[in-house]
C-alpha cells in the first residue's frame, strides 16, 4: 500500500498482498506517460485557477526533473502512486499533495495506455510498411519465376513467386487499414473522467487531451474508464497479423525442405544440428510461428478476463495490459525478422523438373479442350482427369501425352472423337505459358503482375504518409506541452 494511503480508510496492507497486487512491472512502459499526463494535468489546473500558479510552476519543475531520471521501485504499488509519491517528497505536502485533484487513477491509467499504445502502432504500422516493402522488392526479382501454386498442400496449379509475394502483401495491406482504424478509437482521452464520475472541479478536459496530442476526449465518464475495448481491438488486429505472418512462415517451413526445394534460407537465418552435421534448421521461421499462437493467446485470454466484469473500474484490467505488451512487442520483433529475412530467400529456377508437378498444367487442357475443341467444360475434366490416372498408373508424365493418347482416352471415357493438335499439347504442358495465359485481373501472368505491383508501391507511399502525418502530430503536441511548461514553470 503507498505511503499517501497510510492512516485512511485502511490501517494497514500485508506487504504480500502489495507485491500480489502490484502492476509495477509492466508500468514500467507507462513512466513517460504518466508524468506527461500529470504536466497536462497541473498547465490545466493553473489555467482553470484550481491551483495557484507558483504552486503549479513548482509541481512543473518537478515534474520535469522526474521525467529526466526517475526509476520505478519494485515495491511500488504502482506507477501512478510512484509519481505522485516523489512529487510529494520533492515538492511537500502542502504543494505535491495537490497533484491529485480533479483526477484519478483510472482515467490516467487508460490515458497513459493509450498513449503508449499510439506509439506502438505507429511503430508496428512502420514495421508492416517495411516488410510490404521487402515483399514487393522481391517480387520484382521474380515475376517471371515459376513456382506450383498449392491447395490442400498438394500440386495445383502453376504461379509466380512474385504472385504469391503480392498476396502476402495484400494481407498486409488489411493489416494495415486494421490498425489504422484502431489507432482512430485509442486516440481519444479519457482524462477528466476522475474515478467514474468527473469532477466537481471546474476541469478542462478538452485542454488536457489538445496538451497530450489526443483527437478528442472520450466523452462518457464511466465508458471513459470502464472500456478496454481499445485494447481488444488492438490486440485482435496483432492476433489477425500473427496469423498471417505465421501462415506465410509456414510455407517457407515446408517449402525450404529437401522434399519441396522451392525456396533456400539464408544461412545466416538457420541453423544446425548438435549431432547431425547434414541438418540446416529454420528455427527462426518456426520461433516465429510459435509466438504467433502466443499473440492469439493473448487476444483469446484479455477477451476472457473481461468477459462479465460489472461496469467501470476493475483491477481485473491490469491483468490485460501486460499481454497487450507482450503482444506488441512480439509482432514487432517478428515483423522485423521477417523482413530481413525473405530478402535473401533464393528460389529454385528448376522446379517443374520434378515429373509429378507437370501435372499442375492440366487445367489449361481442359480449358483448351472446351475452348478449342468445343468440349463441354464437364466432359472435357473426365477426359483429363481419366489422362492423369493413365499416366501416372504407367509411370509417365505429361510429356509423354500424344495426340493418339488422348483420342484413346477421348474415346474410352466419353465415346468422344478428338483430333488435338500437337501445339496444343505444348502450350498446356509449358508451365510459363500457362502462367502467361492466365492474365485476369490479379491472376499471375507477369504482365498482370507487373501492374499490380505498380499499385502496391504506391500502397506504401500513402501508408507512410499517414504515418508521417501521426507522427508529426504527435511531435507538434510534445512541442506545445513542452513549450508551455517552459512559459508556466518559470520562478
Amino acid at each position: 500500500m503507498s505511503l499517501l494511503f497510510k492512516g485512511g480508510r485502511l490501517t494497514s496492507v500485508r506487504r504480500d498482498v502489495t507485491r500480489f497486487t502490484s502492476s509495477i512491472q509492466s508500468d514500467k512502459r507507462l513512466l513517460k506517460p504518466v508524468i506527461k499526463i500529470n504536466k497536462a494535468h497541473v498547465i490545466m489546473m493553473m489555467e482553470q485557477k484550481i491551483i495557484d500558479w507558483p504552486s503549479g510552476a513548482q509541481l512543473l519543475r518537478v515534474l520535469n526533473e522526474l521525467e529526466k531520471g526517475m526509476r520505478l521501485k519494485p515495491s511500488l504499488e504502482d506507477v501512478h502512486m510512484g509519481v505522485e509519491e516523489e512529487v510529494i517528497k520533492s515538492a511537500g505536502p502542502e504543494v505535491g499533495g495537490n497533484l491529485h485533484i480533479g483526477k484519478s487513477r483510472n482515467d490516467q491509467v487508460s490515458t497513459a495506455i493509450r498513449m503508449r499504445l499510439r506509439e506502438d502502432i505507429i511503430n508496428l504500422v512502420f514495421l508492416v510498411i517495411r516488410l510490404q516493402e521487402q515483399l514487393i522488392k522481391l517480387a520484382k526479382r521474380h515475376i517471371k519465376t515459376v513456382i506450383p501454386g498449392y491447395t490442400h498442400l498438394r500440386p495445383a496449379q502453376p504461379v509466380t513467386f512474385a504472385h504469391y509475394l503480392l498476396s502476402y502483401t495484400d494481407m498486409l495491406e488489411r493489416d494495415l487499414h486494421r490498425l489504422e482504424e484502431a489507432y482512430q478509437r485509442v486516440d481519444l482521452c479519457p482524462m477528466g473522467a476522475g474515478a467514474l464520475a468527473t469532477s466537481s472541479f471546474p476541469i478542462n478536459r478538452e485542454r488536457v487531451a489538445e496538451l497530450l496530442g489526443f483527437s478528442g476526449v472520450l466523452e462518457n465518464s464511466i465508458d471513459a474508464v470502464g472500456s478496454r475495448d481499445f485494447i481488444l481491438e488492438t490486440l485482435a488486429c496483432l492476433a489477425i497479423i500473427a496469423l498471417d505472418i505465421s501462415q506465410f512462415v509456414e510455407d517457407l517451413i515446408i517449402w525450404s525442405s529437401p522434399e519441396f526445394g522451392i525456396v533456400d534460407l539464408p544461412d545466416s537465418f538457420s541453423s544446425t544440428s548438435s549431432v547431425m552435421p547434414q541438418k540446416k534448421n529454420p528455427e527462426v521461421l518456426e520461433v516465429i510461428r510459435a509466438r504467433s499462437g502466443l499473440v492469439l493467446g493473448n487476444f483469446v485470454s484479455c477477451a476472457a478476463i473481461m468477459k462479465s466484469l460489472p461496469s467501470t473500474y476493475n483491477l481485473d484490467f491490469q491483468e490485460v495490459t501486460p499481454q497487450l505488451w507482450e503482444s506488441v512487442e512480439t509482432v514487432a520483433g517478428s515483423s522485423d525478422m521477417l523482413s530481413k529475412l525473405i530478402i535473401h530467400l533464393k528460389v529454385s529456377k528448376e522446379i517443374f523438373s520434378k515429373p509429378f508437378l507437370s501435372f499442375s498444367t492440366t487445367t489449361e487442357l481442359v480449358n483448351i479442350l472446351t475452348r478449342k475443341y468445343k468440349v463441354p467444360f464437364r466432359t472435357a475434366h473426365k477426359i483429363v482427369g481419366a489422362l492423369v490416372r493413365h499416366l501416372i498408373e504407367n509411370g509417365l508424365s505429361l510429356a509423354d501425352v500424344t495426340p493418339e493418347l488422348l483420342q484413346t482416352i477421348a474415346k474410352d471415357t466419353s465415346d468422344l472423337s478428338l483430333n488435338i493438335k500437337m501445339e496444343d499439347i505444348h502450350a498446356f504442358t509449358d508451365p510459363m505459358e500457362f502462367v502467361k495465359a492466365h492474365n485476369a485481373r490479379g491472376g499471375p501472368s507477369p504482365t498482370e503482375v507487373e501492374r499490380m505491383i505498380k499499385i502496391r508501391e504506391r500502397w506504401t507511399i500513402l501508408s507512410r504518409a499517414w504515418l508521417s502525418e501521426k507522427k508529426s502530430k504527435m511531435g507538434e503536441a510534445e512541442e506545445r506541452l513542452e513549450s508551455t511548461i517552459k512559459t508556466y514553470s518559470a520562478p
